[in-house]
């Protein structure tokens, strides 16, 4: 599949959902529009100038009337709540965990009264920035998430988890343990138990090396948000493309081929 036929499904598939979003009169770009190439960026991962040149320089035939650089970050941190549209469905069973976002060197953390992220661990190691927590049913697919600074413990998630107490049974390392106030729907399991969470391996690993999602560059907090909805965004809908699930009920998960 070529770059211009991937973009174009893309688009079908953002159009599908989208059906019902009128366009503002004064709009140069259609809402599908505006959310592919959001998607776009998403899945290209670095920063905004990159991305743009490489937009400008192999895509733009695709949307001729696309807006400049600024104004288009803009457009994709304004309509951030359009990406709850394309959440997975619950399942009975799933599985959490967090990751940690990269925002600056840890020796640079807290030199700034401006910087948005925190010092924090994240994987046995020291980031400066934030922390992701998502949310997957039994297909590996995020139906939720939610994001803080990187010095938050994994327990100030329970939140996210604790609000689909009644239609998800939720899988999570030990880490997200607390000797209170633990979730009633959250199942914690101990290293070499319930294979299943294996499944949230494979996941994080296709985010950072396709999304690159462990390290982005962005210095307000709304658009490192925006920036994480789009990122599930894309993985849901690249997902499910590649989706294959075996006589077993083993599920296969593949976005490597749509890497830009």
């Amino acid at each position: 599949m070529t770059t211009p036929d991937f973009i174009s499904a893309l688009f079908y598939a953002v159009d599908q959902e989208r059906l019902d979003v009128p366009k503002h009169p004064d709009a140069t770009l259609s809402p599908s529009a505006v959310a592919t190439l959001a998607l776009l960026y998403a899945i290209k991962g670095g920063g905004t100038r990159a991305f743009y040149r490489w937009l400008t320089r192999d895509s733009m035939a695709l949307f001729p009337q696309g807006p400049e650089r600024t104004r288009l970050a803009r457009l994709f941190k304004t309509h951030t709540a359009w990406t709850t549209r394309f959440l997975a469905a619950l399942t009975v069973l799933g599985g959490a965990d967090s990751s940690g976002i990269a925002l600056i060197h840890p020796m640079r953390a807290g030199r700034s009264a401006a910087q948005i992220g925190k010092k924090g661990q994240s994987n046995q190691r020291w980031i400066g920035g934030g922390k992701l927590c998502f949310v997957l049913n039994q297909w590996g697919l995020m139906c939720a998430w939610d994001c803080a600074t990187a010095n938050v413990h994994d327990t100030h998630f329970h939140p996210l988890i604790a609000q689909l107490r009644d239609q998800l049974i939720v899988l999570t390392d030990t880490g997200c343990h607390a000797k209170t106030g633990d979730p009633t729907n959250r199942q914690v399991c101990p290293r070499g138990t319930w294979n299943t969470r294996m499944l949230v391996e494979t996941v994080l690993s296709m985010l950072t090396t396709v999304c690159h999602s462990q390290k982005v560059g962005h210095r307000v907090w709304a658009y490192c948000r925006a920036r994480v909805a789009w990122t599930m965004v894309a993985f849901n809908l690249l997902a499910r493309w590649g989706l294959e699930i075996d006589d077993e009920g083993m599920v296969r998960l593949s976005i490597a081929e749509f890497s830009l």
